[in-house]
């Protein structure tokens, strides 16, 4: 709700509690993850990608998702 209420501007808050929660209960061939990304960290990334979906029309709405894995998977990393 309070990403609606911001239009989308507190996404990446939400988004990085959910990752860190994901990523601390995911074990990999017995090694346990960690994420290192903030939600401060993903609010420069994300203003761009949202100025870029408005001034493309929506077309760069198709790479957000990607984007957003690769920044994902760039702050994932093992604990051990």
């Amino acid at each position: 709700m309070i990403t609606i209420l911001t239009l989308g501007i507190c996404a990446p808050w939400g988004i990085c509690i959910m990752i860190n929660w994901k990523v601390k209960h995911t074990v990999i061939d017995g090694h346990r993850l960690a994420f290192d990304g903030t939600a401060t960290q993903l609010f420069g990334n994300w203003i761009k990608w949202l100025i870029l979906t408005i001034i493309t029309i929506g077309i760069y709405s198709f790479w957000l998702n990607i984007k957003l894995q690769q920044w994902i998977t760039k702050h994932t990393h093992y604990l051990d």
